[in-house]
């Protein structure tokens, strides 16, 4: 009889444990959201200074472009290097790296006195933002449950969207009243703010006495030793997750476009002076941002754990993506155009958090790091720098609305991608029921 009062009394303690470490997984899930705010709000400030750089310094339009674009180029080039480094060192001490390495950059282009200096200083901000993504989303995705993979790369993800609008915003409002070194400033004040409390929340015992009680499973949290050939092995485990890598860049090639030409789209074609346009796109990009988490939360909802619905949602994402915005740039400008396009771009990001389950769900959690960067690397190659670059030769050749017109069609080549990944999934599911 004594027995039953001191089982009592171990299931309430149980589910006090159970409860802080689910608390403790959303505070760092919070925290590594802000992390990222950081990161594009460090990688995107500068472009609110580019009149006020060009008229300081007097350079090229050439020259502030290569100050924006040589932070994307580096994290691209140094994505997967320097993930598979965070998944041998570890991945709570490579991120607090990251982000003080990020925010020293960050000074250094406030204190640069010269075009090369601050250029310099900016291949630092990509460096040190290189693989923040992917060990990032590789660690929140050991503290969660696998029916949540998807609202948590979803929404983490977001954070990139978020980011820019606020980098850009902030920026501008502290340029105009201090300075735009002050600009700078406050961008790597709020990542050392961030990392010192990072450094006092985040811990590996923390982090595995939370994926215990959370997952049932004993996180890695990085230190994996695996060979290089053994690596690239696991991060194409099978034909379907090349489909994976692949239609998540094919789908963010309209989503980099969008980003990249909306605000002198709506210039040229509605009229509207260059301020409000810049606005009205900074508002769409938020829209889009909110579609990636929302997106991921549908996804866990309806998939739970099974992947082979998360591809059918990919598919039927693509879909709406493509039908929307189709019709959207059929129609003239106006009211109603900029509604169908607002539903559009809600399903720009949107199989993101899909792809990150699919993916995650098929590699080893201890080269999660990796496979996210491999993904990452699949989505700035072929799809963000991509898809300005085609969609501004073929505006070249036959007009910014034409070329904006064509380029929903392109949804067309993610949703087959997913259909044929979906196909090559159901007969790796065969042939493993089978073994």
């Amino acid at each position: 009889m004594p027995a039953k009062p001191a089982a009592a009394s171990r299931r309430p303690a149980a589910s006090r444990t159970a409860s802080h470490s689910r608390t403790y997984a959303w505070v760092v899930f919070a925290l590594m959201f802000c992390l990222l705010l950081s990161d594009y709000m460090s990688r995107q400030a500068i472009n609110a200074l580019f009149p006020i750089l060009k008229a300081e310094w007097h350079i090229s339009d050439a020259q502030l472009g290569s100050l924006g674009g040589v932070v994307p180029l580096a994290v691209g080039l140094l994505t997967l290097p320097f993930s598979i480094l965070a998944d041998r060192w570890g991945r709570v001490k490579s991120i607090a790296l990251m982000v003080a390495l990020w925010s020293l950059a960050t000074v250094g282009c406030a204190i640069a006195t010269t075009y090369h200096e601050m250029f310099i200083a900016r291949i630092f901000v990509g460096v040190g933002e290189a693989a923040y993504g992917s060990a990032g989303l590789a660690m929140l995705m050991s503290l969660f449950p696998k029916h949540l993979r998807s609202t948590i790369a979803g929404g983490f993800t977001s954070a990139a969207a978020f980011g820019s609008v606020i980098g850009v915003a902030l920026s501008g409002i502290i340029a105009t009243h201090f300075s735009w070194r002050w600009s700078m400033g406050v961008m790597a004040i709020f990542g050392f703010a961030l990392v010192i409390i990072y450094y006092l929340i985040v811990t590996e015992d923390r982090m595995r006495r939370a994926s215990l009680d959370n997952t049932g499973e004993t996180p890695t949290l990085g230190h994996a030793k695996v060979p290089i050939r053994q690596l690239f092995a696991g991060l194409f485990p099978s034909r379907s997750i090349f489909f994976a890598y692949l239609g998540s860049a094919l789908q963010l090639f309209i989503q980099g476009t969008l980003f990249v030409w909306l605000p002198s789209y709506l210039n040229r074609y509605w009229g509207m002076p260059l301020r409000d346009a810049a606005v009205l796109a900074a508002g769409l990009v938020l829209v889009s941002g909110l579609g990636q988490f929302l997106c991921g939360a549908v996804t866990d909802r309806i998939s739970k754990d099974s992947s082979m619905k998360r591809w059918n949602m990919a598919i039927a994402y693509c879909l709406l993506l493509g039908t929307l915005l189709i019709t959207a740039f059929h129609l003239p400008p106006g009211k109603l155009q900029l509604a169908f396009m607002g539903a559009g771009v809600f399903f720009l990001a949107s199989s993101f958090g899909t792809c990150g389950a699919i993916v995650a769900s098929a590699t080893s959690s201890s080269i999660h790091s990796s496979a996210f960067a491999t993904m990452t690397l699949f989505n700035n190659i072929l799809g963000l720098a991509a898809g300005p670059f085609f969609t501004g030769v073929l505006a070249d050749a036959v007009g910014l609305e034409v070329a904006m017109r064509w380029l929903p069609y392109t949804a067309i080549l993610p949703f087959m991608v997913y259909l044929i990944g979906k196909c090559f999934y159901a007969g790796e599911l065969r042939r493993a029921s089978a073994g």
